[in-house]
């Protein structure tokens, strides 16, 4: 099996397309599977994705990274498609294919020539219902799993300090378990808490197929029907709620291991499109990671790496789609002869600018600007117009979101960029985290693996 992407990544990257682009038809089948389908000819090719409702937050204590166990053994067959045909017959029809787990969902995509669109539709209306597991199957994807932690966690000081920092900063959130699980869970995973699993979330009534790409809508809803109306639906019981409880001051830990950097994290909770007051505080939150972290020219890197030189690489982020509260993060690595405390006065320094100044119209205009050409970029990809359709209707917020994106963004003012770093950016609410290096031995860290964060 190819690697497959954890959420992780994905969570990184910018989903939203230009509101007057989105034309998508919709369409409910009978069993409760919801198609989108959003046409796009300029070229012969068409991707193909379904979300289940399911990922690490769903996801009791003992069974963490369960969700992304089932991914991997999605691609070992069914009664009428053996273990491997699944990507054989997608490579001989000339396709891609892979599959992510996030904290939110789970997805599957195929990108095809249009017209074999119906080769992926048979091949994951055939495994939604009538997956095989076998105990000799998950023994040995448990190995490539052990192995995936060990490369992106493990031998990545970054990745697993951000581990670390999302079981501090969480108390009972369930964001605060890592998406590929812990690795005691990993071991002990049985066929039947697969099975279990599968059964519980993998059903058309908890699924979204998304297509986007050459294609035809009355077309692609026939098709759908054909394959994934005879799928029987299932008794979905709604997950209690997972509200995080209150932070009643700041949390700190220092993380020892082997690096070649220190590193430092700082998280503020803060709420998303789904849990926040006041909708516009989420794109004010959104905004305010802009004038942070928007490019050379943001103040990080203005005032902090090139300005004071007291860093060498420092950035904001912030992700408002997500099911749950999530985090305001910043994360930083100081200059030679400069040291993590220093960098987390300079930042909260930054923070401070913010919540007593105004800024001003010409900054504010070109973080917009920045917004609007992104969201122009991500037009040329098919892949990531169908992941923003199936990544809002998957945790909740609905598709028709993407539409109110850049006009939402464009409302920002500088009094609200200013208030929601008075309300959310405040002590009581922050977790700080250094990474402190200890001596490598062996070559088990990348040079890579100490210039970039990994969530």
């Amino acid at each position: 099996m190819k690697n497959r992407l954890l959420c992780a990544t994905l969570l990184w990257l910018p989903v939203f397309t230009v509101s007057a682009e989105m034309k998508v038809s919709e369409r409910v089948l009978e069993n409760g599977l919801k198609v989108l389908v959003k046409e796009d000819h300029r070229s012969p090719v068409a991707v193909s994705q379904v979300w289940y409702k399911v990922g690490s937050s769903y996801e009791p204590g003992g069974i963490t990274g369960l969700s992304h166990m089932l991914e991997h053994m999605m691609f070992k067959g069914t009664d009428k498609h053996p273990a491997g045909e699944f990507s054989r017959i997608i490579a001989e029809n000339g396709g891609e294919e892979n599959a992510f787990t996030g904290t939110d969902y789970t997805a599957y995509f195929q990108t095809m020539e249009a017209s074999r669109l119906a080769v992926s539709f048979e091949l994951e209306a055939d495994r939604m219902r009538n997956l095989h597991l076998l105990a000799d199957e998950l023994k040995k994807e448990l190995q490539v799993v052990t192995e995936e932690r060990r490369m992106r966690t493990d031998d990545n000081p970054q990745a697993k300090m951000q581990e670390h920092f999302n079981a501090m900063a969480y108390t009972n959130s369930p964001y605060k378990s890592p998406v590929i699980g812990w690795p005691a869970d990993i071991a002990n995973y049985t066929v039947e808490d697969l099975q279990a699993w599968y059964q519980r979330w993998y059903a058309p009534n908890n699924a979204t197929l998304v297509v986007v790409g050459d294609v035809e809508p009355k077309a692609v809803f026939a098709l759908a029907e054909k394959y994934f109306a005879p799928l029987k639906p299932s008794e979905l019981k709604t997950i209690k709620p997972q509200a995080e409880v209150e932070q009643l001051g700041v949390r700190k830990m220092t993380v020892k291991i082997p690096a070649k950097l220190p590193y430092l994290l700082m998280g503020y909770k803060a709420p998303v499109l789904k849990t926040a007051e006041h909708e516009w505080e989420a794109y004010a939150l959104e905004v305010l990671a802009g004038v942070l972290d928007g490019g050379s020219s943001a103040r990080l890197a203005s005032n902090l790496v090139r300005g004071k030189q007291i860093a060498v690489s420092a950035g904001a982020s912030y992700g408002l789609t997500s099911r749950l509260p999530e985090l305001f993060m910043l994360e930083a690595t100081p200059a030679e002869g400069k040291n993590v405390w220093e960098l987390e006065s300079a930042l909260k320094d930054e923070i401070t600018k913010l919540q007593i100044n105004l800024i001003d119209d010409e900054e504010l205009k070109r973080i917009k600007a920045q917004v609007l050409a992104s969201a122009v970029y991500e037009r040329d990809s098919n892949f990531y117009q169908a992941m923003q359709l199936g990544m809002l209707e998957t945790v909740g917020l609905g598709w028709k979101k993407a539409d109110e994106y850049v006009g939402k963004v464009n409302e920002v003012t500088a009094e609200q960029v200013r208030d929601v770093a008075r309300k959310y950016l405040v002590e009581d609410k922050l977790s700080v985290a250094y990474l402190e290096p200890q001596p490598i031995n062996g070559n088990n860290i990348t040079e890579t693996e100490t210039t970039k964060g990994v969530r």
